[in-house]
């Protein structure tokens, strides 16, 4: 059970992804396979072509008919290639064929070269057992023409491009860009490159979150550092709102004097949830602003990976139209002991050593480098102790980004 006051994971990813289903993007746009990569199919793609289009040979080998076989060795009467159109199969013949050359019409079988003996006049025998259909690619194996090859709502990566070419497309029809704006607060963040102040600490979650946005599909726009102050927070907030689709920010959300986003936003706008059953990122703040929805991260950086990766991201993907946007997770054992049990959920840096979840030793929300060593995450149910070899869910860094 979670700690009194505290929203649980699920309940939160729940309305995240509730307000996601209101909120799905309507518009889409064609664009060429080499830049859909990343991207989500806007609508169904229905086969125009039987794939294979033709019978053709899987083998180097030699095409017959099996009703010839008795009269073996058979002559060779033609050579058939890959991209060739073949003669009719003279009756009493085969026809020395490569991989994916079509079958010519009259054979019914193929004979991979290696049990074959080709005679001093040319001739052929076959050496094994043979039957119809042997060694050839049916017309239609994979699919036929009107045969629903991807659904919309299917994230573009280098196979289903593949599938959409093997089709003739050139374009696909995708769900457009959602529009982030990404937004850091904290008046102790500097931007890379210019001097630091006495107090003050480089933005390195704007990198993060900006690779990562990018790599879900998403259009980023740059909305700086805010400062801690109220009244210039509204105002940033009531600018954006005009172009984005969602405001993504980092910091202020926590319950301290200077975490003035997430008390403007419950103040001047409608706040969804506040404060999660979770470690690290118990402060993330969901709302709007308008109407446009507001996601805000905490500002340690760990605390901003773990709810990006877990409740930010499925949101994203979401509005796009993507139906299955939890990361795939696998059950490991755990490679440490953990004696004290906590209130929140608890998502640990862990490495995969020899079969077993190797724990990061400074699991501090502070501490970004944590994740450059680890695999993952694995997640330590609310009030649970562990003894080395207890199973754990272990989610991979690779299904989140």
């Amino acid at each position: 059970m979670s700690k009194p006051g505290l929203m649980p994971v699920e309940d939160a990813l729940d309305q995240l992804l509730a307000m996601a289903n209101e909120q799905r993007l309507p518009d889409s746009e064609p664009v060429p396979l080499n830049e859909a990569r990343g991207r989500v199919l806007a609508s169904d793609l229905v086969a125009t072509l039987d794939l294979p289009p033709w019978p053709n040979s899987a083998m180097d080998g030699y095409a017959l008919n099996l009703a010839d076989l008795h009269r073996q060795p058979l002559s060779v009467s033609q050579r058939v290639y890959a991209g060739l159109a073949p003669d009719a199969l003279l009756p009493g013949t085969c026809a020395r064929i490569f991989t994916g050359a079509p079958l010519p019409n009259g054979a019914n079988c193929v004979e991979m070269q290696e049990n074959t003996e080709v005679l001093e006049d040319g001739r052929v025998r076959f050496l094994q057992p043979l039957k119809v259909g042997q060694n050839i690619r049916a017309q239609g194996q994979e699919n036929r023409v009107g045969d629903t090859l991807l659904r919309a709502g299917k994230r573009l990566g280098p196979f289903e491009l593949a599938v959409a070419a093997g089709q003739g497309m050139t374009h696909l029809p995708v769900v457009r860009r959602p529009r982030v704006a990404l937004l850091s607060t904290g008046d102790e963040l500097v931007e890379p490159g210019q001097p630091l102040r006495p107090g003050s600490i480089y933005n390195s979650n704007r990198t993060l979150l900006d690779h990562w946005l990018r790599e879900l599909g998403c259009e980023v726009i740059d909305a700086g550092i805010l400062p801690d102050r109220p009244a210039q927070t509204r105002l940033k907030l009531e600018q954006l709102q005009v172009a984005a689709d969602l405001i993504l920010t980092t910091g202020g959300v926590s319950a301290g004097d200077a975490d003035c986003l997430g008390q403007v936003l419950r103040d001047n706008g409608k706040p969804l949830l506040w404060k999660l059953a979770i470690k690290p990122g118990k402060p993330l703040t969901v709302g709007h602003f308008g109407t446009v929805p507001v996601i805000g991260l905490p500002g340690n950086p760990t605390s901003a990976l773990v709810t990006f990766g877990l409740l930010a991201r499925p949101y994203l993907l979401r509005i796009q139209g993507v139906e299955e946007v939890m990361p795939l997770s696998f059950t490991v054992n755990a490679g440490f002991d953990w004696a004290k049990p906590g209130s929140r959920r608890e998502y640990l840096r862990v490495r995969l050593e020899g079969g077993q979840a190797a724990l990061y030793p400074n699991q501090s929300s502070g501490v970004l480098l944590g994740a450059t060593w680890a695999d993952g995450l694995v997640e330590i149910p609310e009030n649970s102790t562990l003894r080395m070899g207890d199973p754990l869910r272990f989610i991979p860094f690779s299904e989140l980004f």
